[in-house]
């Protein structure tokens, strides 16, 4: 291993192991928000320790939310603002996280203020207009500095007072969750209208069914129309899931390699969509079991699939990797808004499983993989931690497989490599 990259050990013998990823990011990030809009004191376990969640958590205490987070153990403890934030004046570096960008610039919007929000070089390549549209509808003085409707993102506003607005729903789910989260904090009723079928889904309901663990809910009020009531959290107890995402890549080094891994993970009643990738596993020829508190994958792997990922794109670049282990194409569908995460996860992508020796077909909105004759290759990862995991994993079948820069894991799951190397 050197400073900038590490070379993937290949496993020898079926896998047979039992895993505990990191807690959820999604939910981590969610409830941080929530309790620090909050009335009192919430403590939350299961804390994620990453990149993106300390982003949050430093942006939360710039205005002016007092917390004692203990990030090894995963134990926070948050004072509640008890509804809009004290400090109305801003500026959050949100390095390239978007939940932390997208949550706050709502909070801030109807929390009023004159605030920036910004972030690395690629979050400034990362567009944002449909919720700055949304939230200028509901009488937000509020824009964007880059091109594209990108950030750095500026308030000058008082809060927002209520009203109805709509957003374009195929960009990203985290620009509909940050309305719903924020919309409490008007003086009356907010009216959220989606336009057209939500891509990752699963997210807007984790959402939902969060808002009321701290006192507030979202009814929905039409097809695809949500209405929000004022309203103020309230300080709670709350366990925080462990990472789906997170657990897609160990249940893909079953399916590649052979053998059976547990991961201790809500099987059923998650509040994560992610969760579901196992279904896919199924389809492709592994045994899975959903129980209570875990969810249990016994692979290998055997057939391609076509499969519409639009619900759990997170997971794609996962999925797709183990495409190059199984016999036949696999083609995945509804991810287009992956060109616009952390790198292009469609473009970028290809051209890393080409190296590996697949031919892959490109489509706007996702791809065809072929398996073909495998290879070694080095890896570039391109600063994005799904990258760097999800192309890990053809390393525990191919040897010679190095990935670049494999520190942009801290992003989500900084022990990555660790819990990997424990599976050869």
């Amino acid at each position: 291993m050197s400073d900038n990259s590490i070379e993937i050990v290949p496993t020898t013998r079926p896998l047979d192991a039992i895993v505990r990823p990191p807690g959820s990011k999604s939910i981590t990030n969610r409830a941080l928000l929530l309790a620090s809009l909050a009335r009192g004191t919430s403590k939350l376990t299961g804390v994620l320790d990453s990149e993106d969640t300390r982003l949050m958590a430093d942006g939360l205490r710039t205005l002016g939310v007092s917390m004692k987070i203990d990030w090894p153990r995963g134990v926070a403890s948050v004072e509640g603002v008890g509804g809009r934030f004290p400090i109305k004046s801003s500026e959050i570096f949100c390095g390239n996280s978007g939940t932390t960008l997208r949550f706050l610039t709502a909070a801030l919007a109807f929390s009023g203020g004159k605030h920036k929000l910004f972030g690395v070089d690629r979050m400034h390549e990362r567009p944002v207009g449909d919720l700055v549209t949304a939230l200028q509808m509901l009488g937000c003085k509020i824009s964007t500095t880059s091109p594209g409707e990108c950030p750095p993102v500026l308030i000058d506003s008082p809060p927002i007072a209520g009203g109805k607005t709509s957003i374009p729903s195929g960009t990203s789910s985290q620009f509909i969750s940050a309305l719903l989260m924020a919309a409490p904090l008007a003086s009356a009723n907010v009216t959220v209208k989606l336009e057209g079928n939500p891509v990752s889904a699963p997210y807007i309901d984790m959402t939902l069914k969060m808002m009321p663990k701290f006192g507030v809910f979202a009814k929905v009020v039409g097809v695809r129309e949500f209405q929000v009531s004022r309203g103020i959290y309230q300080g709670t107890i709350f366990d925080i899931e462990p990472d789906a995402s997170a657990a897609s890549y160990f249940f893909a080094a079953a399916a590649i390699v052979g053998g059976t891994i547990r991961v201790v993970l809500p099987g059923q009643n998650s509040l994560q969509g992610d969760v579901d990738f196992v279904d896919l596993l199924e389809r492709m020829g592994c045994a899975v079991s959903r129980e209570a508190e875990s969810v249990v994958v016994t692979g290998p792997a055997q057939e391609g699939i076509d499969c519409d990922m639009s619900k759990i794109s997170d997971t794609a670049q996962t999925l797709a990797v183990l495409a190059m282990f199984v016999s036949g194409p696999t083609s995945i569908r509804g991810i287009a808004h992956n060109r616009v995460k952390e790198t292009d996860r469609i473009g970028n992508l290809a051209i890393e499983l080409r190296k590996l020796g697949a031919t892959v077909h490109e489509s706007e909105d996702g791809m065809t993989i072929v398996p073909g004759e495998l290879r070694p290759a080095t890896i570039e990862t391109y600063d994005d931690h799904r990258m760097a995991m999800s192309l890990a994993l053809a390393g525990l079948k191919i040897p010679g497989v190095r990935i670049n820069n494999p520190e942009c894991v801290r992003k989500t799951f900084p022990d990555y490599f660790a819990e990997l190397a424990k599976l050869s």
